[in-house]
């Protein structure tokens, strides 16, 4: 008899577990716990972007947009060429960058070596001489000041070897209406070099202050 008693029981509870789910309430819920979650918005890259971050993942750069500052025309002519502009709106105030895999420098220079037993210009220099052929051609008395980089800061862009470049700029019309220049230049050995020139037209606090929002948007992995 008890056992008959525990039997009932069970189909007792087991109806109206089915009664409770086939109610409106828990149909309701079980439809939201079962609702898609909403398809994440897709970002679309601007040419210029797109190409530039192609050629960083050829130098062995990673760069991400630094937070208020927006992408600008970059300059690419027969005086200077540079992959990719940005400038903080608001501040006058505007970052040209440019990188470049010594992938192909270093083929070049094993070849040579092998072939003819010459040995060429170390290109791991190379940085140091494109940076300072745009200070040369931005500057307008070809004058710059230049120092290296410290072994800390270096650190912070896993980078090998450094310079930075300060100038007062040319009145040219790429240029437009800026007045100083900090150019930073760093490579990293058997990979690439990175550019970045800072625009301003004031060379007070306010300048640096603007260079640190952007330090952390590039560096070599």
């Amino acid at each position: 008899m008890n056992f008959i008693k525990k039997i009932s029981k069970i189909l007792l509870l087991a109806a109206g577990c089915l009664l409770l789910t086939q109610s409106p309430s828990f149909a309701q819920h079980h439809r939201k716990a079962l609702k898609p979650k909403p398809a994440s918005a897709i970002v679309v890259l601007s040419p210029q972007l797109t190409s530039f971050l192609k050629e960083a993942r050829a130098a062995g750069v990673d760069f991400s947009m630094p937070k208020s500052f927006k992408e600008i025309p970059a300059i690419n002519n027969e005086n200077f060429s540079f992959d990719y502009a940005m400038t903080m709106p608001g501040q006058d105030f505007e970052v040209w960058l440019q990188v470049h895999s010594l992938k192909q420098n270093w083929l070049s220079y094993d070849q040579v070596k092998d072939i003819t037993g010459k040995t060429l210009a170390n290109p791991d220099s190379t940085y140091l001489q494109v940076a300072r052929a745009h200070a040369t051609a931005m500057s307008d008395d070809d004058k710059y000041f230049a120092r290296p980089l410290p072994a800390n800061v270096l650190e912070m862009y896993n980078a090998d070897a450094g310079k930075t470049y300060l100038f007062n700029l040319a009145d040219l019309p790429e240029i437009r209406r800026y007045k100083y220049a900090l150019l930073i230049a760093i490579q990293k050995d058997h990979t690439g070099y990175i550019m970045a020139v800072c625009l301003t037209n004031e060379k007070g606090p306010a300048f640096f202050k603007n260079i640190n929002q952007a330090r952390d948007c590039i560096k070599f992995r």
